[in-house]
């Protein structure tokens, strides 16, 4: 509906209007293009986690999901300005859709635990404990904007109450922000334990995983700053009257972030079952990755996956035995004789171009 008024000759909605719900003149164009651009990546997750059978990609493809929602909506509240009902409905997606995404690095940060550790563990806490603990807080952090976000959107509120919803919503997302700085941190722990490991394949992998973890978390920190600045001031804030800052620091970082993780996807990095975490009846009975460095073997001379665990007997993580059972079955079978001399990856059954440089650490 374009609207000829004093205001703005050319303006999609009637923003002067008292019954509208747009106090500026909102770009309808905009949000088409958003729309199209969040649907296109929700495609692309849906697709790569059913491709790399990795069942956690569902939280990556609802924060997707929910950023095509808000826009859908955004775009049906510009075509119907009084109706408060799809405005309501695009607020609330807008305001807490990027929560899935933060839950999301944090199971994938705990699977690279789980592949580039010896022993599947960092600051002690275990790879699968690890990420159930951030995504407990996420879900905590997720409630409270929830809360904050549906109170300050209710249709016919006082500014008092609409004030004090935008209140608990910057609250949830300042405990957000804590929960991240304190990721963060144990990031860049493992960071620093990675760097120390040789040189490999797998460890570019990593690293280039994590080169994604960084500017997902610097994504999410740029987009909850510019929310506690836009509502710091209350009504008197001007930041809500100017979309431009809402496309460029909030809808544009979420987008570029699931574009990332669209072309670093973590299922490609850390593909096939035996990347996956152990059924619960094995982990408590799992004794960690065996092996000089830590971090997965690689790829073998046909391109084949070499998963860490096979070093301790482990085929897959579905092997019935527990994985301690397995190691001791496997160091009870008898070992063929090599040469001296022979490098320690081709005894691996590694690549031949991995062979040769861990050959120059150790020979058997």
């Amino acid at each position: 509906m374009t609207v000829h008024n004093a205001t703005h000759p050319h303006c999609d909605v009637p923003y002067n209007d008292d019954g509208s719900v747009w106090n500026f003149c909102p770009n309808i164009t905009a949000a088409y293009i958003f729309t199209v651009l969040f649907i296109l990546t929700l495609i692309g997750h849906i697709a790569q986690g059913i491709i790399h059978k990795k069942g956690y990609s569902w939280v990556v493809a609802m924060s997707a999901l929910w950023q095509s929602g808000a826009y859908i909506f955004r775009v049906i509240s510009i075509k119907n300005p009084t109706s408060k009902g799809p405005y309501m409905i695009y607020f609330i997606l807008l305001l807490v859709a990027p929560l899935w995404i933060n839950a999301y690095i944090y199971m994938v940060f705990g699977r690279m635990i789980f592949n580039f550790t010896p022993d599947a563990r960092l600051a002690k806490i275990k790879a699968w404990r690890f990420g159930l603990y951030f995504v407990l807080l996420d879900i905590f952090a997720f409630l409270i904007q929830l809360w904050g976000a549906g109170s300050a959107s209710q249709p016919d509120l006082d500014k008092d109450k609409i004030l004090r919803g935008i209140h608990i919503y910057m609250g949830g997302i300042g405990v957000q922000q804590l929960f991240v700085f304190a990721f963060t941190f144990l990031v860049a722990k493992f960071h620093l334990q990675l760097l120390r490991t040789p040189s490999s394949t797998q460890k570019r992998r990593a690293l280039t995983i994590l080169c994604a973890v960084y500017f997902v978390l610097a994504a999410i920190t740029v987009r909850i700053i510019f929310r506690l600045i836009e509502y710091a001031q209350g009504f008197e804030s001007t930041i809500p009257r100017k979309e431009v800052y809402q496309y460029c620091l909030d809808s544009l970082p979420m987008l570029l972030a699931l574009l990332l993780l669209n072309a670093v996807h973590p299922g490609r990095i850390m593909p096939g079952p035996q990347s996956d975490f152990p059924p619960r009846s094995q982990r408590k009975n799992w004794s960690g990755h065996q092996g000089k460095d830590g971090l997965l073997p690689g790829a073998g001379n046909m391109g084949s996956y070499v998963p860490m665990g096979s070093l301790s007997g482990r085929s897959s993580p579905e092997h019935s035995d527990s994985y301690g059972a397995s190691q001791a079955n496997f160091a009870r079978q008898p070992q063929p004789a090599y040469p001296a001399g022979t490098p320690y990856g081709q005894v691996q059954g590694w690549g031949a171009g991995e062979a040769e440089r861990y050959g120059q650490r150790g020979r058997f």
